[in-house]
């Protein structure tokens, strides 16, 4: 027997046996949630961790996690989902798997990949819809204005020619060019031409209305003589007339005053000729 000399049984390095019997990560996961009463597809709709991922993890597979980052994360999740507090078993991940306590790492990235994306929508074409309605609606309301504009301007253009165009309120028949002619003195009746028949009709005693035609029947004229107008005509054969009031009518024919008596108020139709004063 030797002393202060140990056996080699004593040369063991000691160990925890709590540890020994500490169950994985993924183990310990697990448990939890089958005391919780939950089922994996549950867990994954509540995490939104894929249901894959998490029957690795209670597997201890951490390789479809896509990195210990990303391992780390899912554990997290998962542990606090089944009501474990997931700093002991981040511990023990990080212990198992070596590189100690990661540097933090931000949430978004983290999850990036089990993010549910949202779906695509299409083309909102109520909004198209709508994009074109106002513009054709604009598109009109400009050529009403427009057209609109042009209407008053025309409008504007008329009302200011209204006056210009209103000047000879009633104008007058034209007459015929003998008409226009002054009425011819004494010396003129008596100096008439040889070959043409002149005919000069005065209202002396008051008004009458008369009609004169030439030889082709052509009219010369055909209206009523005030008192104190007069009338002169001249054709190259024959003067046709009518007097409404003979009596009102003082004539001269071929340079001869007419000495008939008409009666007033008598209808008197009368021709004359280069021969005359005869009454033809």
């Amino acid at each position: 027997m030797s002393i202060g000399s140990n056996s080699p049984e004593d040369e063991r390095p000691f160990q925890d046996e709590s540890e020994e019997n500490r169950p994985s990560v993924g183990r310990a996961l697990k448990q939890a949630r089958i005391a919780a009463g939950l089922t994996v597809d549950e867990i994954s709709g509540s995490t939104r961790v894929r249901i894959a991922i998490v029957h690795a993890i209670e597997a201890d597979d951490f390789a479809p996690c896509g990195g210990d980052v990303y391992a780390r994360g899912h554990i997290r999740t998962l542990a606090k989902a089944v009501g474990l507090d997931p700093e002991p078993l981040l511990a023990q991940f990080s212990a198992e798997h070596g590189g100690g306590r990661p540097a933090p790492t931000p949430a978004a990235p983290l999850f990036e990949a089990e993010r549910i994306r949202p779906e695509r929508r299409g083309p909102n074409w109520t909004a198209a819809m709508v994009a074109a309605i106002v513009v054709v609606v604009g598109f009109v309301g400009f050529t009403a204005f427009k057209g609109g504009d042009g209407s008053d301007a025309k409008q504007s253009v008329a009302e200011g020619a209204t006056p210009t165009a209103s000047k000879p309120a009633s104008p007058t028949p034209k007459e015929s060019k003998p008409d226009k002619a002054p009425a011819p003195s004494d010396s003129a009746i008596a100096a008439a031409p040889q070959d043409k028949v002149t005919v000069q009709v005065s209202a002396t005693n008051g008004r009458s209305w008369i009609s004169a035609k030439d030889h082709n029947g052509r009219m010369l004229f055909d209206g009523l003589l005030k008192k104190g107008d007069s009338k002169t005509f001249q054709d190259s054969s024959k003067i046709n007339l009518i007097l409404g009031d003979a009596g009102a009518i003082q004539l001269y024919v071929n340079g001869k005053k007419i000495e008939d008596q008409f009666q007033p108020g008598a209808v008197e139709r009368l021709t004359y000729t280069k021969g005359d004063p005869e009454v033809g």
